[in-house]
């Protein structure tokens, strides 16, 4: 009898225990629910692609000139300063000048006096007037009188005086003064005069890059630091038609000035270029598989995947077509996705964010 009674208890608790796991197992499949990415889309449609090529470059101005004295000696005046701007002829300093001053009274002196004696030497040979001479005559009288010696003489003196006055060769702006009054001169620059009116900046784009630049295209030029957010525009001049080692091609762009832009200022230059009627998408909407680039196309809740080439890239955007060679098709209004596509495969569930 107790026999019977162990195997009815055995039996119950055995039924009990089966009932128990059955009732787990439905509920872990009631529980799972299969994973669904939330993506943003956009519709795909062409539209004008913004072009930018990004370089570094640096400004020179167009017009600069090194000022030296003509000769050795002490500096008397100094009527300009560091970033004072001057005007064409302006004297910016002078040498001591009372020897150069003497010497050219004294040819004056000579040269007077050598005219009167053209004039004897003249009267000698019969001549009231040097007009009424011949050509031969007068050009005899003119040595015999030392006339001619007299006038050279004098315009030595005049220009070794002159040389004495350092003058501005255009306007400009005034850098580079190292001395200063009563300091000596030997020759060697004194300052520079820059005419900052107008710069150029010369600056390097990739070889991949040449098609899309041609002379007279804009450009915008930005210094570098606090001033970063204003840029100044400008126009491609020339681009050198070679290749360096180092697979750049240089490109020289000049722009009018600014009393924000100084000669050797670092700059950042972007080149724009318009392409008509492009697939554009957002560079979040681009990612690798396979070691290609790839969209996802949103279709009826679902992620297919398309291989695409990147014709271009600005800063936010890629200008994309679809890669035939993978057989892939690409067309106007599909929708693409450009968010929460990073973990995506093809075909994967997804849902639109609300």
């Amino acid at each position: 009898m107790e026999q019977k009674i162990m195997i009815a208890v055995m039996a119950a608790l055995l039924i009990t225990g089966c009932r128990t796991e059955h009732s787990t197992e439905q509920a872990g499949k009631l529980e799972y629910r299969p994973a669904v990415n939330e993506v943003s889309v956009i519709t795909l449609e062409k539209r004008p692609f913004s072009l930018q090529i990004l370089s570094n470059g640096k400004l020179s101005a167009i017009a600069g000139s090194s000022l030296s004295f003509a000769g050795s000696g002490t500096i008397a005046k100094v009527n300009f300063c560091n970033g004072d701007r001057v005007k064409k002829g302006d004297v910016i300093a002078e040498l001591e000048n009372t020897d150069k001053r003497m010497a050219l009274e004294s040819a004056s002196i000579s040269l007077k006096k050598a005219e009167l004696d053209y004039l004897d030497v003249l009267a000698g040979l019969g001549y009231s007037q040097p007009e009424s001479a011949p050509e031969d005559v007068r050009d005899l009288s003119l040595i015999r009188s030392g006339l001619s010696a007299s006038r050279n003489e004098y315009e030595k003196a005049k220009y070794a005086l002159d040389g004495t006055c350092l003058k501005a060769p255009f306007s400009g702006i005034v850098a580079n003064i190292k001395l200063k009054e009563w300091d000596s001169s030997d020759g060697k620059p004194f300052c520079s005069v820059i005419d900052d009116s107008r710069f150029e900046v010369k600056f390097n784009i990739l070889e991949s890059e040449y098609p899309i630049v041609s002379k007279g295209q804009n450009v915008m030029v930005t210094p570098f630091g606090k001033d970063a957010v204003v840029s100044y525009s400008g126009k491609i001049k020339n681009v050198n038609p070679s290749i360096d080692e180092n697979g750049q091609i240089e490109v020289c762009a000049v722009l009018d000035g600014t009393p924000s832009l100084i000669d050797g200022m670092n700059v950042k230059v972007t080149v724009d270029k318009v392409l008509d009627r492009k697939l554009v998408v957002p560079k979040s909407a681009v990612v690798v598989r396979d070691n290609l680039d790839v969209l996802f196309r949103y279709n009826n809740g679902r992620a297919d995947w398309v291989y695409v080439n990147i014709l271009a890239a600005n800063s936010d955007s890629y200008a994309v077509e679809a890669n035939a060679s993978r057989g892939a098709e690409l067309s106007e209004g599909e929708q693409i996705i450009v968010s929460g596509n990073l973990n995506l495969a093809d075909g994967s569930v997804v849902s639109l964010k609300q």
